[in-house]
């Protein structure tokens, strides 16, 4: 299990800022997040930065059990 943070209107989105999932890649954590929360968050998914171990990742990045991994939406500067 992996603790996920979710931040801005990935948090609306899934109506949590934090949940705990089974996933070995972002990929798979990007399906089973969808598969719990919904269409919604898949929306905000397809713009958020996935920051794993605070490292931003792509799909095929492997997460260790254990890992936590940041949800960023695009934040607004000004």
């Amino acid at each position: 299990m992996v603790t996920v943070r979710l931040f801005a209107a990935a948090a609306e989105a899934a109506r949590t800022e934090q949940t705990e999932v089974a996933a070995a890649t972002v990929g798979e954590l990007r399906d089973r997040l969808v598969q719990a929360h919904g269409g919604g968050l898949e929306r905000v998914l397809r713009q958020c930065a996935i920051v794993v171990a605070g490292t931003r990742s792509d799909d095929d990045a492997a997460i260790a059990p254990g890992a936590t991994v940041d949800v960023l939406p695009p934040f607004a500067g000004g």
